[in-house]
């Protein structure tokens, strides 16, 4: 990998495995020597067309929400303020258990310093062509049968790591060496094992055993 490589993460705010994810890539750009550009791809996107419960259905209709207000605050205002709405959005959402995305989106474009008129894209389709652009430019990378997140790096694509508690530290490191190790091997394309256990929030979920 070369030195201070481009990695470029796609997430959906509403996805908790894609925050564990971003959470331990921030603890990789401490430890190796990568710089994390963040973009948005949509699990409203991903699940159109498919046949699903109610429930996740109805989950989907209102996930539309936040990433189309991330969209249009960074037309409006440039690609930095990405990564500050989605650690807003997600903390309300992941940590605090906030499940009104309207009011995540008011307390998030207030805390990050940015104008409470954007909330209006919550519920609006202008930007859902820029929303569906960069959701595509993850899928053609890593294919249409995978989630969020994605990771791209000097020309290696994966889906995930799908992990439960974000390493720190050299742990974080190793991980990531890992990924790049597999992710990067010639014919490699999945690597697997049944989940036992739901994403673990410091501070709000202790480990089960």
């Amino acid at each position: 990998m070369a030195a201070n490589a481009s990695v470029e993460m796609w997430f959906d705010p509403v996805c908790p495995w894609a925050w564990m994810t971003s959470r331990w890539l921030m603890e990789v750009e401490q430890v190796r020597d990568v710089e994390v550009t963040w973009s948005v791809m949509s699990l409203s996107v991903l699940n159109e067309g498919r046949e699903l419960s109610a429930d996740y259905r109805m989950m989907m209709d209102r996930s539309w929400a936040p990433v189309r207000v991330i969209v249009a605050a960074a037309r409006e205002h440039g690609p930095k303020v990405i990564k500050s709405l989605f650690d807003a959005m997600g903390t309300r959402i992941h940590l605090d258990g906030e499940t009104d995305y309207l009011k995540v989106i008011a307390s998030a474009l207030q805390e990050c310093g940015l104008p409470s008129e954007l909330s209006r894209f919550a519920d609006s389709t202008e930007v859902d062509d820029d929303l569906r652009a960069s959701h595509q430019r993850a899928m053609d990378l890593v294919g249409d049968d995978v989630g969020t997140p994605v990771i791209s790096v000097e020309g290696v694509a994966f889906f995930g790591p799908v992990i439960s508690q974000a390493p720190t530290g050299g742990d974080a490191g190793r991980l990531w060496d890992g990924c790049l190790l597999v992710a990067g091997t010639p014919g490699f394309f999945e690597l697997k094992r049944t989940r036992t256990v739901g994403p673990i929030f410091p501070g709000r979920d202790e480990p089960h055993s």
